[in-house]
């Protein structure tokens, strides 16, 4: 059940950040710089989604961790985009917030599995 609930946090955040890259893109942002806030967000919840059909625990821990980096990556673009005034500290906040909430899942769920193994 519980990775039910990352696998949703995760597509939410993604949604969140297609609709917020499209408002950029609209508003002549840098392209690169979306293009890759664009590909660590959406990879975080496609490796979820890879992971349910792991073929073992290891390539199920392997996609986890994939994820997590991709948490990572997100947190700098959003923090780079920020810096630069490409997006306001009212959607840096929460995108920043629901990133680092994912990520706290990830990690708590391969102590887990770790630990469990």
């Amino acid at each position: 059940m519980a990775e039910s609930v990352l696998r949703d946090k995760a597509k939410l955040f993604a949604k969140d950040i297609v609709f917020l890259c499209r408002e950029m893109k609209e508003n002549h942002t840098e392209f690169v710089l979306i293009n890759q806030l664009l590909r660590a967000a959406t990879s975080i919840g496609a490796n979820l989604h890879e992971a349910q059909y792991a073929q073992s625990t290891n390539d199920f821990i392997s996609k986890l961790e994939i994820a997590q980096k991709e948490c990572y990556e997100t947190e700098y673009w959003l923090e780079l985009l920020f810096d630069t005034s490409c997006i306001t500290e009212t959607d840096y906040k929460k995108l920043q917030n629901d990133c680092g909430a994912i990520r706290r899942m990830l990690i708590s769920s391969l102590k887990t599995i770790k630990a469990n193994r």
